[in-house]
């Protein structure tokens, strides 16, 4: 679970006046959505930094997360400067014209911000001593451990074995409890690294692999896990994660230190961060082995 704390339904929250309009800042994950015309929501889940939507729309992602500075900054999160007020899992809301209706807050978006800031370019002999820091024992431990999914997955990743990936992938899909089961997040960590680190050191065969592992997770990922988790693998096909996983793939990058970002990411959510963490370690070691640097 991203942001760690127990559903409520009913969370404490700042008051906030009816009617009033605040300003908020929105990833650009979630601009079709926002930019098209209102459509109905519910509120999927109710926590006192956030409340996550549930769009009745066919198009991805299909949630939203409102957040305040105090939650993590998913890929699909608008921001606002304010508080949220009290509401209820089921309760409506409105999402679109540019803005979010819930209860008494009327957010209208501002700003956007890019989940899916490029590496630029990047030597693939200098990711040898990110991959070493990334393979040693941590805690909080990944919420699979020992799992034999896992373990293929990261075998066939190195190997650039498409069909042995979608094979372990599948498995993955859904495997866990929480808003965000452990083997989706094992995968969006391996999406957004194969093609964010693929891209920078040039190495083609992983990204062409993060594009067929991405329509393989994603193609009915709807019915497979939860709607949140939906939402944030298919913006993890498209390279946009939060900034606790951009910080550690700058890190992996040389271009800001590595331990205090994957520190940081390792804290978020129960298992969250270390699965995620997990998913990274898999895809630096396949973009090496792909690269040519095993």
């Amino acid at each position: 679970m991203p942001v760690g704390v127990h559903v409520s339904t009913s969370a404490r929250r700042t008051r906030v006046r009816a009617s009033a309009h605040v300003p908020g800042a929105a990833s650009t994950a979630v601009r079709p959505l926002l930019e098209a015309s209102r459509r109905p929501a519910r509120v999927l889940a109710a926590f006192p930094a956030g409340v996550y939507l549930e769009v009745r729309t066919e198009l991805e992602p299909t949630v939203i997360a409102v957040i305040t500075g105090e939650a993590v900054r998913l890929p699909n999160s608008v921001l606002l400067a304010g508080g949220l007020p009290r509401v209820e899992v089921g309760e409506e809301a409105w999402v679109g014209d540019r803005g979010v209706d819930l209860g008494p807050l009327s957010l209208r978006v501002r700003r956007w911000w890019d989940p899916a800031p490029p590496l630029g370019q990047v030597d693939l002999a200098g990711l040898e001593g990110a991959a070493t820091v990334l393979a040693r024992p941590a805690e909080p431990a990944p919420g699979l451990p020992g799992n034999g999914a896992v373990a293929a997955l990261a075998a066939a990743c190195g190997r650039g074995w498409l069909l042995g990936m979608a094979t372990a992938a599948e498995q993955l899909v859904g495997l866990g409890p929480g808003l965000t089961p452990s083997g989706d997040d094992v995968l969006a960590g391996l999406l957004v690294t194969l093609r964010h680190l693929g891209t920078a050191t040039g190495t083609e065969r992983a990204v062409w692999l993060a594009g067929w592992l991405a329509a393989t997770v994603t193609f009915d990922a709807r019915t497979r896990t939860t709607p949140l988790s939906a939402t944030l693998l298919h913006c993890a096909a498209r390279g946009e994660a939060s900034p606790e996983v951009t910080a550690v793939l700058r890190g992996v990058a040389g271009a800001q230190p590595l331990e205090p970002a994957l520190r940081r990411l390792r804290r978020v959510g129960h298992t969250s961060g270390a699965d995620l963490a997990q998913g990274i370690a898999i895809g630096v070691d396949a973009v090496l082995s792909l690269g040519g640097r095993p």
